[in-house]
């Protein structure tokens, strides 16, 4: 039989074209991230591929402390606690000796500013200190513990935003201050400043709940000298949901130091389910929450990510430790769920973006920041902003999704 060599060869040249074709497809469809991974791990190493040394979360290009780094830390300290592995505490204690130097100091940090934002990003430091002994980490500690006791205070004695936010005290606050405090208080201190611990607490219910709503609107201004500040009430004009978040997520986190005969401890469990029930109302039907809390209906307005986070973080939270009714944890999977179904985006290697996040907002400032809906409707929105990240870290983990 004669043989047709160029036919043989049109055959050979076809399987090794359909071969490659058929290796590159399955390494298109190759998953970096698996599915199968629960939904912390997959946005943890999500952040871990694009920021390989966590000093370069939120695009930094040299080591900051910052308390978005902080907030992160804590969700990867969290997650191994759950997985024990290794490569989340090494990313904790990478940030750390990022931002630390061998005699403690921090030298990206100004203690001079007076920023309780800053104190959150140092709550790492703790269990990193209880496991290796390494006394830079105490003495990072000891800094933040001394800003607190310099910190300038209102005239009942609640903590300045900022030494550039004089007289203010901010939703946001509560979280970047207090559980620290009643951590180290705890830890090194037998506990003697619980009490004011919880005034700061005391003092936010007293000066910005609204009445009417149940929630409490983003800052306070006891000068009443901001242009934002009602001249009655001294408070801003709306409620923004992340520092609602905030607030919440210091509630649930702070009470992890409030020894269960403590007389403030059921104090502040009735302002996590005041707090809870108001934000109830406000839940769309998606299961998130707008980024002005209480106006979903208007114009401009939006299903924002982190608040929405934050939220189904501290229900959850709240309804594993007894704290809220267990229905909360329902309502936790809801807000999940909508985040999932309508926010968070999978590439086809298994990376997860988180969208919908506000970047930032605050009050005051230059240029002014006036508090007002169409101020927060238009900041600008960041895929995987890390006031986002960490709170669906940590709200996966409770929920264990």
């Amino acid at each position: 039989m004669k043989i047709n060599i160029n036919k043989v060869f049109l055959i050979l040249g076809l399987m090794i074209l359909a071969g490659c074709q058929s290796v590159t497809k399955t390494a298109g469809n190759y998953s970096e991230i698996p599915a199968t991974k629960k939904w912390s791990e997959r946005m943890a190493l999500t952040l871990m591929k694009k920021y390989p040394q966590a000093y370069m979360i939120d695009d930094k290009a040299e080591p900051k402390w910052d308390y978005v780094h902080g907030l992160n830390m804590i969700a990867f300290e969290e997650l191994y606690a759950k997985t024990k592995n290794q490569q989340y505490i090494d990313y904790v204690k990478g940030y750390a000796d990022s931002t630390i130097d061998s005699e403690g100091k921090i030298p990206s940090y100004k203690f001079e500013n007076y920023n309780i934002d800053m104190i959150i990003a140092g709550h790492h430091l703790f269990d990193l200190y209880a496991k290796t002994k390494d006394a830079k980490y105490l003495t990072a500690l000891k800094t933040l513990r001394l800003q607190l006791e310099k910190q300038p205070r209102t005239s009942e004695g609640g903590f300045w935003h900022k030494k550039i936010y004089p007289n203010q005290m901010w939703l946001d606050g509560l979280y970047m201050g207090s559980p620290f405090y009643a951590r180290y208080n705890t830890t090194f201190e037998k506990g003697d400043k619980l009490d004011d611990v919880a005034h700061q607490f005391e003092l936010i219910q007293k000066h910005l709940l609204d009445k009417k709503t149940g929630l409490l609107y983003h800052g306070w201004d006891e000068s009443r000298k901001m242009a934002w500040s009602n001249p009655q009430t001294g408070t801003s004009p709306n409620f923004w949901s992340r520092s609602l978040g905030w607030y919440a997520m210091a509630l649930v986190d702070v009470l992890d130091y409030f020894p269960a005969n403590h007389p403030k401890r059921a104090e502040l469990i009735s302002y996590l389910n005041s707090l809870s029930a108001a934000l109830v109302k406000y839940q769309d039907k998606s299961g998130l929450w707008y980024q002005v809390t209480d106006q979903g209906s208007r114009d401009g307005n939006y299903l924002e990510a982190s608040g929405s986070a934050m939220f189904a973080y501290a229900f959850a939270k709240g309804a594993n430790k007894g704290y809220l009714p267990k229905e909360y944890k329902t309502i936790a999977n809801k807000a999940f769920d909508g985040l999932v179904n309508d926010l968070v985006k999978v590439s086809p290697e298994g990376y997860v973006t988180l969208t919908n996040v506000c970047a930032v907002a605050g009050l005051g400032g230059n240029p002014f920041r006036d508090g007002s809906f169409e101020y927060y409707v238009n900041e600008k929105m960041k895929d995987n902003d890390p006031k986002g990240t960490g709170p669906f870290i940590l709200a996966a983990l409770q929920l264990d999704r």
